[in-house]
């Protein structure tokens, strides 16, 4: 059954609403009524919705799970406008799968209450710090770590970590507030909660205990040592591609019968590992799909640097060149070129395979998702963010070629193309408009590294191998020139014919 072609007239998305939704979209088949918290979730994006919480409500579907519903929280002004959207729908939200052979809407419900937005963060913090809580997951960006570069430790300089460590009962972050929960949690005789990332981190649970606990120790070294000794903090690997909402999207969802103020739309694929470290329970998530491992690190590995890395080689030159989505990107063959060379020569050699997946196998899969027409992810989308993209997802790659002597200049090109994108204008002529927390700086450097490309590598990002190498250096000081003097498009023809080894 076609379900654009039998859908009724948009219906309000309310939980009194849902038997007039039209019979192609799935609803939830469990009481709502009944659902217990046992899951605060801080960062109630787009990814949230269509992955984890996707996740939880098929366990409820399965009648399995209704005392780990999810209360959404937020941390940051902006927030507020998607908890009212949120909560004028009763925590309802629409998935909309876009696969190569149509489209489906699911109206999922595992979330019951979205916390209110306050500077002091009082009511996140106590909702942390109650006892049905067992699980406190995040989606905060790969930037919203408040990391020290130099050693991946929490960086004890940046205003809004001492502010917390100064005032630890009125914290401004996400990872103060939690510390103030088990602050509380301690002092009435509760474990601590799980802390679970579901960020594009490689060792994101290492890295929330390193915040955690660091800032912790800023202000209460016990409870610190506590934190560190009873508290679990699972690494994890997520993956769907989840496009920003637009108004298209708004328009398909009516289409499809529903009328969402806060539609989700994503790909016809899911992956969760999760490493099995939980020190407050948690939900039986192998029974829908979830693998639960010791061996994270390899399934991030893969992931990160084939998928996430592919994704900053192919939206830096889409930006410059004025391609609007990555499945654009992949229709271009001079682009799908350097995405395919730079992939099968300087990222799979240093990638192991994984059970029942190999590094080849697993990029034929990428380039089969990226490839999807129907799902309309903008390079501005992908690009956004490149201060921590690029360290992230490009760079480990870098690093191990460069530590086996093997090629880098696809790397090179790679990195010439962000600071071409981050010098703000296209080959068109057209405006980039600011795309990165570092916009401003990035801007100036990449202006000035026209005609000195050293002064790019002189930026942190690159501090170790990376700027001293002359391989790299080299290849990159090149590669930039060669973009400016004559094109991307004739940077790109020299290094896909060409031996770059």
């Amino acid at each position: 059954m076609d379900p654009v072609a039998n859908a009724k007239s948009p219906t309000l998305l309310r939980q009194d609403r849902l038997s007039d939704l039209p019979t192609t979209v799935k609803t939830p088949k469990y009481e709502r009524s009944d659902l217990t918290p046992g899951i605060v979730h801080i960062g109630l994006g787009n990814f949230h919705r269509a992955h984890q919480a996707w996740y939880i409500h098929q366990l409820m579907q399965q009648g399995q799970a209704h005392d780990w519903a999810i209360v959404g929280a937020g941390v940051r002004s902006y927030d507020a406008a998607m908890r009212e959207r949120l909560l004028a729908q009763d925590c309802l939200t629409t998935l909309i799968e876009l696969g190569p052979k149509g489209m489906s809407a699911e109206v999922i419900g595992p979330m019951i209450d979205y916390l209110p937005i306050e500077e002091n963060n009082a009511a996140l913090i106590q909702a942390m710090a109650a006892p049905a809580t067992r699980i406190v997951s995040l989606t905060v960006t790969e930037g919203g770590y408040f990391l020290d570069t130099n050693n991946g430790a929490v960086d004890t300089d940046h205003a809004d970590i001492r502010h917390d460590a100064d005032n630890p009962n009125q914290p401004r972050t996400a990872f103060g507030a939690m510390v103030a929960a088990l602050r509380q949690r301690r002092a009435e005789g509760l474990k601590p909660f799980t802390a679970l990332s579901c960020d594009n981190l490689q060792g994101n649970g290492s890295i929330l205990r390193n915040c955690i606990v660091g800032l912790a120790r800023m202000s209460d070294p016990e409870l610190a040592s506590w934190i560190d000794r009873n508290g679990a903090f699972p690494n994890s690997m997520v993956d769907c591609i989840v496009p920003a909402t637009t108004d298209q999207l708004a328009s398909q969802c009516h289409t499809l019968g529903v009328d969402d103020k806060a539609p989700v739309s994503h790909e016809n694929f899911r992956q969760w590992v999760i490493e099995d470290a939980f020190c407050a329970g948690r939900p039986p998530l192998e029974k829908v799909g979830v693998t639960l491992t010791h061996n994270v690190h390899s399934y991030e590995k893969m992931k990160l640097r084939i998928l996430n890395g592919g994704h900053q080689l192919l939206a830096n030159v889409g930006e410059i060149l004025n391609v609007p989505t990555i499945a654009d990107c992949m229709k271009d063959p001079a682009i799908a070129a350097f995405f395919g060379k730079v992939q099968a020569e300087e990222i799979l050699p240093h990638v192991e395979a994984v059970p029942e997946t190999t590094a080849q196998e697993y990029l034929e899969l990428v380039e089969r998702r990226f490839a999807n027409t129907a799902i309309h992810d903008t390079t501005r989308r992908v690009a956004f963010d490149g201060s921590a993209r690029h360290p992230g997802f490009l760079l480990p790659s870098l690093r191990d070629a460069l530590a086996s002597g093997s090629s880098v200049h696809g790397l090179a090109l790679a990195e010439a193309f962000w600071c071409r994108m981050c010098a703000g204008v296209r080959e068109d002529g057209s405006e980039i408009t600011p795309n990165d927390p570092q916009w401003e700086s990035l801007n100036r450097t990449a202006l000035a590294s026209k005609t000195e490309p050293e002064l790019w590598l002189e930026q942190g990002f690159y501090s170790g191998d990376f700027g001293v190498s002359p391989h790299f250096s080299k290849a990159f000081a090149r590669w930039l020139t060669l973009i400016w003097q004559r094109g991307s498009r004739v940077a790109i023809a020299e290094y896909v014919a060409n031996d770059s080894t």
